[in-house]
C-alpha cells in the first residue's frame, strides 16, 4: 500500500514589496521536524524561486524562536535576507511583536514589526560586511559596459562594483552563462541612486539565480560602504531589478538594519510522497 503524502503547508510571499507583483518572492514552509537535506533541495527546486525559508520551532528556552534554513533551486545558503523577512512575516500573527530566527552559518536574526508602519512593515537585523578593494575586471568586463569605478570583495563569494550613476546601473546586460561558470558569486553593482539615495542591481548565476529581484544579504555589504560614503548612518536604496524593490538601511555598530514591507501572495499546501 503506498503512503499518504506528506501535507506541509505553504505561503509565498513577495518581501521588500511596495506594491502587488513587486520585491523578491520567497516560498516559506513551516516544518515541525527537519527532513533530510535532499528533500529540502528538491522542494525548493520544485518551487523554483530565488529562496525557499524552512523553519522548525525551538522549545522553550532555547533563546531564539525557529531554526531557519534558505535553498535556492540549486545549493542551500549561508545568508538570505529577503527570506528571513518573509518567513517573519508569515510567522508573526497579531500577537507577536517580533521573533528570532537561529541560523547555521549567520547567528541569530530577528525580524520586529514596525509600529505604525504602513502596511505590514518590519526591520530585519542582519550582520554587516566589510570589505576590501580588489581587481574584479573579468566580472565587469561580463557585466558589460561601462567600466566600474572601483570594485570590492569579501571572503565567502561577495563581489561589489560601483558605478557613477543609476542609469549605468541599470544599462548593465550581464552574460549570465560566463558569469556562472565563475562559481556561487553574489555579485552586486551600485551607484548613487537618482530617486533613492543609492540604487543596485545583484546577479547569482552560479547559484541558479540569474538576477536577483530584492537582495536583503546585498545589503550587508551596501550599508556599510554607502554609511561611509555618504556620512551617514541611514539612506534609501532601490534595487533595480524588473520586479524591482524599496529597502530603508540602517548601520548600527558592526549590525544593518533593514526594514520594507511583505504582502503574502500564496497560501496553500505542499504534498510530498514518495520520499
Amino acid at each position: 500500500m503506498t503512503a499518504a503524502p506528506m501535507i506541509l503547508p505553504f505561503v509565498q510571499v513577495d518581501a521588500f514589496a511596495h506594491a502587488p507583483f513587486t520585491g523578491n518572492p520567497a516560498a516559506v514552509m513551516p516544518l515541525d521536524h527537519w527532513l533530510a537535506d535532499d528533500v529540502l533541495q528538491a522542494i525548493a527546486q520544485e518551487n523554483n524561486l530565488a529562496e525557499t525559508a524552512f523553519t522548525v520551532p525551538l522549545p522553550p528556552g532555547a533563546g531564539a524562536d525557529y531554526d531557519l534554513r534558505w535553498f535556492t533551486p540549486t545549493v542551500e545558503v549561508a545568508l538570505c535576507g529577503h527570506a528571513t523577512l518573509a518567513s517573519g512575516h508569515a510567522l508573526m500573527g497579531a500577537a507577536r511583536q517580533s521573533l528570532r530566527f537561529r541560523t547555521q552559518q549567520a547567528g541569530d536574526l530577528v525580524v520586529e514589526r514596525v509600529a505604525g508602519g504602513e502596511g505590514d512593515t518590519y526591520r530585519l537585523d542582519l550582520p554587516g560586511m566589510a570589505m576590501t578593494p580588489a581587481d574584479l575586471s573579468e566580472i565587469a568586463a561580463l557585466l558589460g559596459s561601462p567600466a566600474p569605478q572601483e570594485t570590492h570583495a569579501r571572503d565567502g563569494g561577495y563581489r561589489l562594483l560601483v558605478y557613477a550613476d543609476d542609469a549605468q546601473v541599470r544599462a548593465l546586460r550581464p552574460d549570465f552563462a560566463a558569469l556562472g561558470k565563475l562559481g556561487n558569486l553574489l555579485i552586486i553593482a551600485t551607484a548613487p541612486g537618482a530617486e533613492t539615495d543609492i540604487v543596485s542591481r545583484a546577479f547569482v548565476p552560479g547559484a541558479g539565480i540569474d538576477e536577483d529581484p530584492v537582495t536583503g544579504s546585498a545589503h550587508c555589504l551596501l550599508t556599510p560602504y554607502w554609511s561611509d560614503r555618504l556620512g551617514r548612518d541611514r539612506f534609501t536604496a532601490y534595487q533595480a531589478s524588473a520586479r524591482g524593490g524599496y529597502v530603508d538601511c540602517e548601520r548600527t555598530g558592526d549590525r544593518v538594519i533593514l526594514t520594507g514591507r511583505c504582502r503574502t501572495v500564496i497560501e496553500g499546501q505542499f504534498l510530498l510522497s514518495g520520499w
